[in-house]
């Protein structure tokens, strides 16, 4: 099987057919700038000393210092960072955020630790990555797995290293920590502002638009809540260990507050002698939420989840990856033989990245904003950025995933180019 990153330079070759980039732009877009792996030894709580191992690969610095969630999942690999960090490359040039990309990961089932394991972990991943990070170099945010609270123990450990509070050098972090407002909800409410405006294209009414999310986590949750809220009918949603569906809609406030309680999907809560049942729901796998017959499919969990093994089953009319490349490449092709819309992640879930600048950006100035403020900026970039992709893809009449690209590789290009390039140095001044 090949591996992510060559899958994912596929999409950069179909882009590369519709812009016009020197030979250096993109011959140096194909691989990452820097890779590091290290070992994490960790006491754990009954003694015993274990070693993980960790990860954190720098994409391409061009356009600025580079960008990137951490995720802690016991799937983790070089390859997997490496297809992350060059996504993030694409997805910081979309949106025209002063970014490049970057990626880190630790191969760990975080579940299987305590809190004190936990913490060791993460400030001991900060020990053997230091050098490597820092506010004008790798700023580091939090991915799978990871949260405020293990960006917080990040930050603190790099402040003890080099014996000064650095709160930009990480983001994602508890606002008592230098935390922007909305960064939490951010990767899901940037996603949703894209889908209402792509939605717009297509005169959809959201009372009469079907959707299904799969994964409900902290991106997952929150678009699935703002669709609700707007009126959309999500009839299905799932995590890691399954599914629920109901035709007629489910009640996604009732389902977050039992998940948030009991860590399981279900449409029920009860408080004290309080209980609320909503609409019955039959239990589905998570293929078999795939496979729908809805109006817009949302993968919101992990890469890889719709494939040539899967993509004919899939009936959804318009996908929005809210995961990282949930989809495949050969899937790709696929899904737009059969007139599906994909709208790819680089655009959807670039939310997460947008706010992460603005803590950025917010850490370097010392002035903080409102969650209003916050959302308000989001959203203004998510859907200028989001418009100029569509109108690209129109004009060229290719995808919106090959048009983001093409976006993104116009303004990668030009800032390689202005380093210098072949033609320049055979040409002469």
């Amino acid at each position: 099987m090949a591996s992510i990153l060559s899958d994912a330079n596929r999409r950069l070759e179909r882009a590369l057919k519709y812009v016009s980039i020197s030979e250096d732009a993109s011959e140096r877009l194909r691989y990452p700038k820097a890779s590091l792996t290290v070992s994490i030894p960790v006491r754990m709580d009954d003694g015993r000393l274990k070693v993980f191992q960790g990860y954190r690969v720098r994409y391409d610095d061009t356009r600025g210092p580079t960008k990137g969630g951490i995720r802690f999942h016991p799937d983790v690999n070089l390859d997997e960072v490496q297809s992350l960090a060059f996504w993030m490359t694409f997805k910081c040039a979309a949106l025209n955020l002063p970014l490049g990309g970057a990626k880190g990961g630790v191969t760990v089932n975080p579940k299987e630790l305590s809190k004190f394991e936990l913490e060791r972990l993460s400030r001991g991943y900060i020990d053997a990555i230091a050098n490597f990070i820092g506010p004008d170099v790798d700023i580091p945010a939090p991915d799978v797995y990871t949260n405020p609270m293990i960006m917080g123990w990040m930050m603190d450990q790099y402040s003890i290293i080099y014996r000064k509070l650095s709160p930009a050098v990480i983001t994602g972090k508890p606002l008592s920590m230098g935390g922007s407002q909305g960064r939490d909800t951010a990767t899901g409410t940037g996603a949703f502002y894209v889908l209402q405006a792509m939605m717009a294209k297509f005169d959809r009414i959201p009372q009469n638009t079907t959707v299904a999310v799969q994964g409900f986590g902290n991106a997952g949750s929150v678009i699935a809540r703002l669709l609700f809220d707007a009126g959309y009918k999500v009839v299905a949603i799932s995590d890691s260990q399954g599914g629920i569906y109901t035709p007629s809609g489910l009640d996604i406030p009732s389902i977050q507050q039992f998940k948030t309680s009991t860590r399981s999907l279900q449409a029920v809560y009860c408080e004290g002698t309080v209980c609320n049942t909503v609409n019955d729901h039959t239990t589905i796998t998570n293929d078999e939420l795939l496979a729908l017959d809805v109006d817009i499919l949302i993968p919101a969990a992990l890469e890889n989840q719709i494939t040539a093994e899967n993509a004919n089953a899939i009936q959804a009319r318009y996908i929005f990856e809210v995961a990282n490349g949930p989809i495949t490449s050969e899937a790709d092709d696929m899904l737009s033989a059969k007139g599906i819309y994909v709208f790819p992640d680089i655009l959807v879930n670039a939310g997460g990245v947008t706010v992460s600048y603005f803590e950025w950006v917010q850490n370097r100035s010392g002035l903080y904003w409102s969650v209003e403020d916050v959302n308000a900026r989001l959203k203004t970039m998510m859907v200028t950025e989001g418009e100029c992709i569509w109108k690209i893809a129109q004009d060229l009449d290719i995808r919106p995933r090959t048009a983001a690209y093409v976006h993104a590789l116009e303004r990668l290009g030009d800032a390689l180019n202005a380093k210098g390039t072949r033609d320049y140095y055979v040409s002469g001044i």
